[in-house]
């Protein structure tokens, strides 16, 4: 096993760990949820074949369902994600070979690029988990709200994260 390969599984299993035993319960507001664990999904490199992705993320996902007791709406959400993260990803940085072999971070991408790549995914992660779990638009007023802070509450604990772990390109 080579280095890399014990640094995400490393990293998989912290995620899932402080998700499940910190992050759970902490409610700010009795709106803003922080989803830490996609920051997994974030930090894998841009060049992961899409097999290894969407695996990973499901399980990430299905894992983080166990420990939430919300039965399948973080694994379709982590699948669904991870379908649409190189596009957001190539929204803010160019399409070239080096571009491609990079692992997002604020160290490789730069703030304000890396930035909108986070809060883009954030949203889209959050809005896509609030509308399944709520699982009609009834209450849309509900669903712009969690997803709103949440996106925000989050973005600012994953970018905090981020500028104090280094990513290796």
């Amino acid at each position: 096993m080579t280095n890399t390969f014990i640094r995400y599984i490393f990293l998989f299993l912290i995620c899932i760990v402080v998700q499940a035993l910190i992050f759970n319960k902490i409610v700010l507001f009795h709106v803003a949820v922080p989803i830490v664990f996609i920051y997994f999904i974030i930090r894998l490199p841009i060049d992961i074949k899409l097999p290894y992705l969407f695996t990973l993320s499901f399980l990430l996902g299905l894992i983080i369902d166990i420990f939430s007791d919300t039965p399948g709406v973080n694994a379709l959400a982590c699948t669904l994600i991870s379908a649409i993260r190189t596009p957001i990803y190539y929204a803010y940085m160019a399409k070239d070979d080096i571009t491609s072999r990079l692992v997002p971070g604020v160290s490789t991408m730069g703030l304000l690029e890396y930035s909108k790549y986070l809060i883009t995914f954030i949203l889209i992660y959050c809005l896509l988990a609030f509308s399944i779990e709520y699982f009609s638009f009834a209450d849309v007023k509900a669903i712009v709200i969690l997803t709103a802070s949440s996106t925000l509450f989050t973005f600012v604990i994953l970018l905090a994260i981020d500028c104090l772990i280094p990513v290796k390109a």
